[in-house]
């Protein structure tokens, strides 16, 4: 049996050299396969505003729905590090709201920890607060899909010289308020590095190429099962959407000619229940 993965596990691996997997999930029958699979790190991510609910970017996601998926997966899992993202504007107003959602997540969704995006100086005493009553939390800097208007799109973080120290030295701010670990998304690798190497906690890389302590995707990616768009540091390892309209097409098929369900898919009477059932219909249409 594998031993549950924990947030001193994932710091264990980084001071080892040995690189963190992480991936999202929305659902139970998805965490089963990630954890079984031996992932590290599930992400129930805001992402499911955009691969599940169709939405275009991160914002419209609710603190109920992400409740909703987060149960979900925690039911589905038994070793991996289950993390909840809280969601735009369920930490932005003050301390008091980031502690009551952050709280639900952890109490009601049976979350180990949570995700918030950015290094601003309430997010930073949120951080030191949430850590302090023992809710452990995830950074993430680099390319914050939350900010995704402010930033002008979904582009590329710390290309100049002073973005880039700005990115460490937020790091460096998150790690020392408390975080356990930070993402960064969408980052030049030598910035990424740099980050990596002058943190004691893990990084965990999206779009920030394989110089982090770990790495995370959405899993509706990896698999080909989102096709809206399929970002550049996304590698498909499977093709599902492909192989799923195949299925349904030849269910369709099938159904059309009868050839589903079969005699073994379906239920039958005994021979003398049929009987006795046929005499009975008989009667019945005689009336």
């Amino acid at each position: 049996m594998s031993k549950a993965i924990t947030t001193l596990s994932l710091q264990k691996y980084k001071r080892d050299g040995r690189k963190i997997v992480a991936l999202t999930a929305y659902d139970y029958s998805m965490a089963k396969i990630l954890d079984k699979a031996g992932v590290d790190v599930i992400l129930v991510g805001d992402s499911l505003a955009m691969v599940v609910m169709g939405e275009r970017t991160t914002h419209s996601v609710t603190m109920e729905e992400m409740l909703h998926h987060t149960r979900a997966v925690t039911r589905g899992t038994q070793n991996a590090l289950v993390v909840a993202d809280l969601p735009f504007m369920s930490y932005q107003v003050d301390v008091t709201q980031a502690i009551m959602n952050a709280g639900r997540f952890i109490k009601e969704a049976r979350a180990h920890a949570v995700k918030l995006e950015g290094a601003t100086r309430l997010n930073l005493e949120i951080i030191e607060r949430l850590t302090g009553m023992g809710i452990p939390v995830m950074g993430h800097l680099g390319y914050t899909p939350q900010a995704i208007h402010g930033l002008g799109g979904a582009r590329v973080q710390g290309r100049s010289a002073q973005d880039a120290i700005k990115l460490i030295n937020d790091a460096r701010a998150v790690q020392d308020a408390g975080c356990f670990a930070v993402v960064l998304e969408m980052v030049p690798t030598p910035i990424a590095k740099a980050v990596s190497e002058r943190l004691e906690i893990p990084t965990i890389g999206i779009g920030a190429g394989n110089v982090c302590d770990g790495q995370i995707l959405v899993v509706d990616d990896l698999l080909g099962k989102f096709t809206d768009f399929l970002p550049r540091f996304v590698r498909r390892y499977a093709n599902l959407a492909d192989i799923c309209e195949e299925a349904v097409r030849h269910y369709g098929e099938d159904v059309k000619t009868q050839a589903f369900p079969n005699e073994s898919e379906s239920f039958i009477l005994p021979r003398a229940q049929e009987e006795e059932f046929e005499k009975m219909l008989a009667d019945l249409d005689k009336q």
